[in-house]
């Protein structure tokens, strides 16, 4: 029998080893579903550290791109196939992560790309620590814990989209028509796809609306606006790159690196979830601690490994969780050829200049359906707990001190400068922090209990 399972050739068998021709459809599409969500995060970097003080090269920005490509690709080859318990040994596609961008952003603006990887490789080596003790903190992070933190994470991340969709900050034709009617027919092309489009249509939807944004710009730019595209990234950039090994030379400031702590916990939480959810959509059946410690290790290390090569944070993708629910095709091997294929294109540069290359306008027209969807999981986390009095006051404390503190800069201006980078760089930080705290201090009442007290007090005379 045994025998017999090393030799079988099903899509649906962990262990299978289809063939290259019906393997490749299936890894297609997990690569359409993870390709350019994986680059996004660092052109959102990039460009909001373009024209300040940290700004970096356009070949460098190039290869934080590229690097981002190298460490998808590790992490998704060691979550398939583990080394040393390093790795969940399951179909899971790893990328880099919207999740981290509000922190990351804050700690570029106020200390560079040699805090941002600073930070990201202690978070990781806070990770591993998570995935060895994820059975002790995770009765920590319930639905509605984790849950009001993906929803801030969603919200926080809307005022870069709306950035984004009227033309990046710098840009002379910020806020004109021009780029907001771009961005709506990109929202709009990913609206009907999502909507409307099936198979690979769907899956690639956001992709495909870059490609349509992408035409508009070039016909855009050919027509009304000259220069709506810049092609310098594209033309200056090379065929083939390798690997630089501390292209940014870490630095460990105390406030970076607390708040970049903090975010991985949380991302370690919610990794349970995705990991949980491949199992149980693609084998029926739970998944093991082993499986989850293994995956969250895997993370943890992939995670330094990106921050000594220039890659930012990485995580489990939900997307790509999804198709292995959706077609139940579960062999390691259709996903080792999407991890070759992100590996491929980490190697050349040219793939990186071209995107680049993409306006603004068009980034924030793909992006803010992204965060949409960031924010609505969040709610369904919080709607997988009843919505007691307690567990209102939670979620409602926790976006109210969240997003209230960091949307008034000028109510902390006389904080203590790390305190003020913990507290308030990110509104994800605050909004973890108070409602951890809250879930520990607050009684835990249900609905019927509270119920039971309110007739209690109509009873007293």
């Amino acid at each position: 029998m045994e025998n017999n399972k090393r030799q079988s050739t099903s899509l649906f068998d962990i262990d299978g080893k289809p063939s290259f021709k019906k393997s490749f459809p299936i890894a297609l599409q997990h690569l359409l579903a993870m390709l350019i969500g994986n680059a996004l995060p660092s052109i959102l970097l990039t460009n909001t550290l373009a024209g300040t003080e940290f700004a970096v090269s356009p070949d460098q920005a190039i290869y934080v791109i590229q690097a981002g490509m190298f460490i998808a690709a590790i992490a998704t080859f060691l979550q398939l196939y583990p080394v040393l318990k390093v790795g969940a040994k399951l179909p899971v596609v790893m990328g880099v992560s919207f999740a981290y961008i509000p922190v990351l952003l804050a700690i570029g603006k106020q200390y560079g790309y040699e805090a941002v990887y600073g930070a990201q490789l202690v978070g990781g080596i806070v990770a591993f620590l998570c995935g060895l003790s994820i059975k002790k903190i995770r009765k920590y992070f319930p639905p509605i814990v984790s849950g009001t933190v993906v929803l801030t994470i969603g919200l926080s991340l809307y005022p870069v989209a709306i950035g984004y969709m009227a033309g990046g900050n710098g840009n002379p034709l910020y806020g004109t028509s021009y780029q907001w009617i771009v961005a709506f027919i990109i929202l709009a092309t990913v609206l009907v796809c999502n909507m409307f489009g099936k198979g690979l249509v769907k899956l690639a939807s956001i992709l495909i609306g870059i490609i349509v944004g992408y035409i508009v710009s070039l016909i855009m730019n050919a027509t009304v606006v000259p220069g709506f595209i810049d092609f310098a990234n594209v033309n200056s950039a090379g065929w083939f790159t390798l690997p630089e090994i501390l292209p940014f030379k870490p630095k460990f400031p105390t406030d970076a690196v607390i708040t970049t702590a903090i975010m991985y916990v949380v991302n370690s939480i919610q990794a349970i979830g995705d990991i949980s959810s491949t199992t149980v959509g693609g084998m029926d059946r739970d998944a093991t601690d082993e499986e989850i410690s293994g995956a969250i290790k895997c993370n943890g290390i992939s995670s330094i490994i990106g921050a000594l090569i220039g890659a930012l944070p990485t995580a489990t993708y939900s997307q790509n969780v999804g198709i292995v629910s959706m077609t139940k095709v579960t062999a390691r091997k259709v996903i080792s050829i999407t991890a070759t294929m992100i590996l491929i294109a980490g190697f050349i540069p040219k793939f990186g200049g071209l995107l680049m290359s993409i306006p603004q306008a068009v980034i924030g027209g793909a992006t803010i359906s992204v965060f949409a969807q960031i924010t609505m999981n969040g709610i369904k986390l919080i709607s997988q707990q009843e919505l007691s009095m307690r567990n209102s006051t939670i979620v409602g404390l926790g976006l109210a001190l969240g997003m209230g503190i960091t949307s008034v800069p000028e109510a902390t201006a006389l904080m203590n400068p790390k305190l003020a980078m913990i507290f308030t760089s990110s509104p994800v930080i605050i909004a973890t922090l108070a409602v951890f705290i809250l879930n520990i201090v607050l009684p835990d009442k249900t609905l019927e209990q509270e119920a039971r007290e309110r007739e209690e007090i109509d009873k007293e005379k």
